[in-house]
């Protein structure tokens, strides 16, 4: 009985010297306001660049500005702020 090995796709480094400060700060930039590493951010802007990658879109970085990025805390204070909204009273529904 042969058995066959699934080759996995090697996946390589590459290191890009010479970056000025402001493609480093833009760079930084985008990585903390996605929420993700900068090597994400660098696969990404590659990938769209070169046009490789899935077909699917990730949109969500082009709408940041519109709708923000809530921290934890952000969101721990907004539900306090409702959990009052939420509550169902049966004397309000006569």
């Amino acid at each position: 009985m042969k058995h066959h090995l699934k080759q996995s796709r090697s996946t390589k480094s590459i290191s890009i010297h010479g970056l000025d400060e402001e493609m480093v700060q833009l760079i930084n930039e985008r990585a903390k306001s996605a929420g993700t590493s900068v090597n994400k951010v660098v696969k990404e802007l590659l990938s769209k660049a070169l046009g490789t990658g899935n077909d699917k879109k990730e949109h969500r970085e082009e709408f940041l500005d519109l709708f923000g990025v809530w921290t934890e805390a952000d969101e721990r204070q907004f539900e306090e702020a409702i959990r009052d909204l939420e509550a169902v009273r049966a004397e309000e529904w006569k």
